[in-house]
């Protein structure tokens, strides 16, 4: 049996310098094994810091910033590349082994046009004329999908969707004819409805190439999908190797078993109230200078206590209504209302007790605190705002808030770089807190997060709305956490209502087209399930 790939015993190591102390080695990775054959897909899954991405960019000896191969061997068709030098890797690297990697806006240069970009390995490595690179590249966008194959290639990466350019970056890695790809978490950052057509595109590929692939994610639903064989990854080390049938339907450790198991919260929908605490009336809104409405006509409410999620796919005005509610894009036409008092359109109109009882949470973590400042004088900012604390007794609230958010003694005095992603999640929702508000904005928090991550945020959440009463305002295009935390739903679409009401009714049949799309674009635990869905909207379509 021939390997392109077998990976011995490898041991990866990076150089660190925590604040305060001198640079230290530790050990990122220790003793991984693994081997691909032609044709088949591994998938490497685990929670961030598991080594996942370093795991895989190893199969070209490549480690990113002050990382290093420390030991081990990397066998690439029976040679141990880590002893064939610089020149060697030079060959190996775009030609025998492409990359996909997971944000395709990051990867592409923006001054160039995609054909250019796409045959640039092949052309540099001399694998073929200008010509016979662009032919197949047109090639390869008729079969990833593309619109106007003919013509794509001379549009600049602005000019296309987000899918678009992750298949055109597919395109990319397939055009040298490489013998390994490794796909670096390629659809993560998409909507669950663009999800399907990349993971779809990238499966007929690898099948009708004939190309073997590392496949690596966070998401065991979705590398269930694709791969014929799954290794289970947590702090550097292997906790399960084996065939994707195996790990899915019969994991034998209790880590495995709860990625299996993570989209397990259903959360009782809350009896109707008449009673709002926020009430949106037909809100259209527009941001300066654009030619047209981001929000036409919405109108949504959220109960005292209860949470109402927004849902929709990028683009769909989720996170607009945010803004809008919480004054930082000022409606152009509507009304809010807030506890029975109306609310300013603009946040500069807004009293102390307005801003205090709406908080927000946002997406991203690392960029909503200020790196150089510790987590208590993060959590302790709005405790001195709003109600005057100082010294001992902020320094006694924070911690207070940090054993609500069950982080208990010992982080007050760290730094976020010092924390995982979700204890920074954790972080910020206690900052919301800080301020004792009525409502809370949760815009996409547990999108950046991994399953098992996002599991304990979603927990945390409704522990706290049980204990607190509080109201959220849930934004996500993930319907698991919606199942999960919400009461109402409001599907939304080109800035528009398309769905709204309590969640037993949203979530049940007759579905409208898109509201229908949207449930059965959500990944399921199930082997042949993308099979299934690919087969159910070729029906349709011929039926239409």
């Amino acid at each position: 049996m021939s390997h392109i790939v077998d990976i011995r015993d490898l041991r990866i190591e990076a150089t660190v310098r925590p604040p305060g102390e001198k640079s230290k080695q530790i050990t990122i990775v220790d003793g991984v094994s693994y081997q691909i054959e032609s044709g088949k897909v591994l998938g490497l899954i685990g929670e961030s810091g598991a080594g996942k991405s370093t795991i895989g960019l190893a199969a070209m000896a490549y480690g990113r910033g002050s990382v290093e191969i420390t030991g081990g061997e990397v066998l690439v068709k029976g040679t141990n590349i880590l002893e064939g030098g610089v020149a060697a890797l030079h060959e190996l690297r775009g030609q025998t082994i492409t990359y996909v990697a997971q944000s395709a806006a990051a990867a592409f240069n923006p001054a160039k046009q995609l054909m250019t970009q796409v045959t640039e390995a092949a052309l540099a490595h001399g694998l073929m004329s200008k010509a016979e690179a662009e032919a197949r590249a047109v090639s390869l966008f008729k079969q990833l999908g593309l619109p106007n194959p003919e013509t794509i290639g001379s549009r600049y990466p602005h000019q296309v969707s987000g899918g678009q350019l992750q298949r055109v970056m597919t395109a990319m890695a397939l055009c040298p004819k490489p013998e390994l790809i490794i796909f670096d978490e390629p659809t993560t950052a998409l909507d669950v409805t663009t999800q399907i057509d990349v993971l779809a595109a990238i499966k007929r590929a690898i099948r009708d190439t004939g190309v073997a692939a590392i496949y690596i994610t966070h998401d065991l639903a979705v590398v269930a999908q694709i791969s014929d064989d799954i290794m289970v990854l947590r702090h550097g080390k292997t906790v399960e190797y084996g065939t994707t049938d195996a790990i899915i339907n019969h994991p034998k450790e209790d880590y495995t078993t709860a990625l299996v198991n993570v989209r397990s919260i259903e959360h009782a929908e809350a009896e109707p109230t008449p009673e709002f605490l926020l009430q949106a009336q037909n809100i259209t809104a527009r941001y300066q200078g654009a030619e047209f409405d981001v929000l036409r006509d919405v109108s949504v409410e959220v109960a005292r206590g209860q949470t109402l999620a927004i849902v929709g796919e990028s683009g769909s005005g989720k996170s607009t209504l945010a803004r809008v509610i919480t004054g930082l894009l000022p409606a152009a036409q509507g009304a809010l209302s807030f506890d029975g008092r109306t609310l300013s359109r603009d946040l500069a109109g807004r009293s102390r007790e307005d801003l205090r009882e709406l908080q927000m949470i946002y997406q991203m973590a690392d960029v909503a605190m200020n790196p150089r400042q510790t987590v208590g004088t993060i959590i302790g900012r709005p405790l001195a705002f709003y109600f005057g604390l100082k010294g001992e007794e902020k320094r006694r609230r924070v911690q207070e808030l940090l054993d609500l958010i069950e982080m208990g003694s010992g982080f007050m005095d760290r730094y976020p770089a010092e924390l995982s992603g979700g204890q920074k999640q954790r972080v910020c929702i206690a900052r919301a807190l800080a301020a004792d508000p009525k409502l809370i904005i949760c815009d996409e928090v547990t999108s950046a997060l991994d399953p098992l991550v996002a599991h304990g945020i979603l927990k945390l959440l409704l522990k706290l709305q049980a204990e607190k009463g509080l109201a959220y305002l849930f934004i996500t295009h993930d319907l698991a956490a919606v199942t999960a935390i919400a009461d109402s739903i409001a599907v939304m679409y080109q800035g528009k209502l398309q769905r709204y009401g309590p969640k037993s009714q949203v979530l049940s049949p007759p579905f409208d087209d898109y509201t229908d799309l949207l449930l059965s674009s959500v990944p399921q635990m199930r082997l042949g399930w993308l099979e299934d869905v690919i087969e159910t909207r070729k029906m349709e379509s011929a039926g239409n």
